[in-house]
């Protein structure tokens, strides 16, 4: 008898412990899921190519409906599908419609929601977020006929943003509270040489700027962005791109433990343990998630426990940044600034907009900073990940793995 195993949230992080458990148990459940939008489960993080037109939204996906009924699963799709409630007294869930669902083990993998900013204006038409396709299909729609965009945040996904929305052929205005672009994963020389490239790209900027409101145009669609200095820019489309927070709400009625997020174990359980979760929802070790690999390691551990194949548990990592913009290439790893114990080594030539940063400490990189030249970042990361001791190899270090074992294989041969 297959136990039922029921999946709310048709995202990437659910639904890779969905093909993990086909993969390697693939009698063992019958499944069902649910998931908000009208797909099926698509790669949500090639948005931005889509945005900008190297995509479209048939090439990111990653199970289209045929696939679900090819492996015998159960999908209900669409906002009427959302689930509503989690019963635990009687393991099942209810959807807006009424649909219910039994379950042996429940998998709950409902993302997060974007923060929207608590200003005046926020709820105007033409204020949007860049969470979906919905997002993304209206954001096309306004670069069809209107001109002027405003990105609320210089962070990865405003960046993303704006990038697309200027090669559709917007005016576009990046605001962000800091003075140096993507602060929390470049320090000042990095963030200046990204905010060069994009400047000659189209993209304009207001920064440091403290958005004090959106301003109506007097029949309830934005028209211009006020700041806290009293001046103003002209905005048709005004992006929410300042953050997300952990979707918690359903699992929070259901009476499961949430503080920031979702609350699991190391197998991925909640503090009821016939219930999991995975993803941008839950809280690891006090511990949040925004970026994609965390994600999928968080899928394979859960898997793994949910097929009953010994216990494998999740250690959280550091995870790189790679922004989704052709052309630019940066990677940030890690403590990026140190502190007062740590020593830095640098290599910098302007003139080709190629910029590294390694941070020592006690022989062992903790952090990494490259721009313009990203080839070794994969080997810097397996550095840090392993706690390698650098200090034979420290005077090349940041040249590069492929000049560091020519010279280590010269070495051998004297």
């Amino acid at each position: 008898m297959k136990l039922k195993l029921v999946l709310i949230g048709n995202g990437m992080a659910g639904m890779k412990v969905v093909e993990e458990i086909l993969s390697a148990s693939p009698d063992k459940y019958d499944i069902t899921v649910f998931g908000a939008e009208p797909y099926g489960n698509y790669n949500r993080i090639m948005l931005s190519p889509v945005l900008c037109g190297e995509k479209t939204v048939k090439d990111i996906m990653i199970h289209d409906r045929q696939w679900y009924a090819d492996n015998n699963i159960t999908l209900h799709a669409g906002v009427e599908k959302s689930v509503v409630e989690i019963n635990r007294t009687t393991k099942e869930v209810i959807a807006k419609d009424g649909t219910t669902a039994s379950y042996d083990r429940l998998l709950i993998a409902t993302g997060s929601n974007p923060f929207i900013l608590p200003v005046e204006g926020n709820t105007l038409e033409g204020v949007v977020a860049f969470r979906d396709v919905f997002d993304v299909k209206k954001m096309l729609s306004y670069s069809e006929t209107k001109k002027y965009a405003v990105v609320l945040g210089g962070g990865l996904l405003g960046l993303e943003a704006a990038n697309g929305l200027v090669q559709r052929g917007m005016h576009v205005t990046v605001v962000h509270n800091n003075e140096v672009l993507l602060n929390r994963q470049l320090d000042n020389t990095a963030g200046h040489l990204l905010q060069l490239e994009l400047q000659k790209r189209g993209v304009h900027f207001n920064m440091p700027a403290r958005t004090e409101a959106l301003v109506d145009d007097g029949n309830g669609h934005i028209n211009a962005v006020k700041f806290a200095d009293g001046s103003e820019i002209p905005c048709d489309l005004f992006v929410m791109a300042i953050g997300v927070r952990p979707n918690m709400a359903l699992a929070q009625s259901a009476g499961i433990h949430c503080e920031r997020g979702i609350v699991v174990s190391d197998t991925l359980q909640t503090y009821d343990p016939s219930v999991y979760a995975v993803g941008e929802c839950i809280q690891h070790r006090d511990d949040t998630f925004g970026l994609v690999a965390p994600l999928f390691e968080q899928a394979k551990v859960c898997a793994n426990h949910l097929c009953g194949h010994g216990v494998a548990e999740y250690k959280t990592l550091p995870s790189a940044t790679k922004l989704k913009v052709t052309g630019i290439n940066l990677f940030s790893l890690g403590d990026f600034n140190g502190d007062d114990d740590c020593d830095i080594i640098r290599f910098s030539d302007p003139s080709a907009s190629v910029y590294k940063k390694l941070v020592i400490k006690n022989n062992h990189i903790i952090g990494v900073v490259l721009y313009g030249e990203t080839s070794d970042g994969a080997w810097y990361q397996s550095l840090l990940e392993q706690r390698t001791n650098i200090e034979e190899m420290r005077e090349l270090l940041i040249f590069g793995q492929a000049y560091f074992q020519q010279e280590l294989a010269e070495e051998v041969t004297e």
